[in-house]
């Protein structure tokens, strides 16, 4: 007679659905054991650099512990494919960034340090009083415009690139960060 045997390992979705549910961490370290040199690999092919990899997959498995939570995923490994090229995307553009501006003011060093012109200090504190009032004002958004405003605004990424980690249409996509865009004015305004 044939003997049924238990499923020993869980799938991808099974072992997303018990962190949601125990918050606890083991579950996507099992992830981690299972796709870890896939994100390194992903990491290798846009970073060139073994060190930035490792970097590079541990901030990845890190974000998870939020995203896992925040987004409902279908095909994990489509999934994490994509947040692993995004993250890479994003580190060389900083980098990119980084490494203009060290040109930028080691070429004009001097005039930049001898700049007379300072801020208006009602300016400046303006704008402190702004960034001290976004947090509270992105936490009054409804969820699906403040995950897809800080997708696009803070995270720099594309509607395409938002529509496929939210799994929003294009057109919703576009219509949460615009409505939240609004929200978060209106609030600002206010919040003054």
């Amino acid at each position: 007679m044939l003997k049924l045997f238990k499923r020993v390992t869980e799938t991808d979705e099974e072992l997303i659905g018990k962190y949601r549910e125990t918050n606890n961490q083991e579950y996507v370290g099992r992830l981690f054991e299972r796709y870890a040199t896939f994100v390194f690999a992903i990491s290798m092919k846009y970073l060139k650099d073994k060190e930035k990899s490792r970097d590079n997959t541990m901030q990845v498995f890190e974000k998870l512990l939020d995203n896992l939570k925040r987004f409902e995923v279908k095909n994990f490994k489509a999934w994490l494919h994509m947040i692993t090229k995004n993250q890479c995307l994003m580190l060389l553009r900083s980098e990119k960034t980084r490494n203009k501006n060290i040109t930028l003011y080691s070429n004009d060093e001097k005039s930049f340090m001898e700049n007379e012109i300072e801020p208006h200090l009602d300016d400046v504190n303006e704008k402190e009083i702004n960034l001290s009032h976004l947090n509270e004002a992105l936490k009054s958004l409804a969820e699906k415009q403040r995950i897809c405003v800080e997708l696009f605004y803070l995270q720099e990424k594309s509607y395409n690139e938002v529509s496929e980690i939210t799994g929003f249409t294009m057109n919703e996509v576009k219509s949460f960060i615009q409505n939240g865009k609004r929200n978060l004015k209106i609030y600002l305004t206010n919040a003054q």
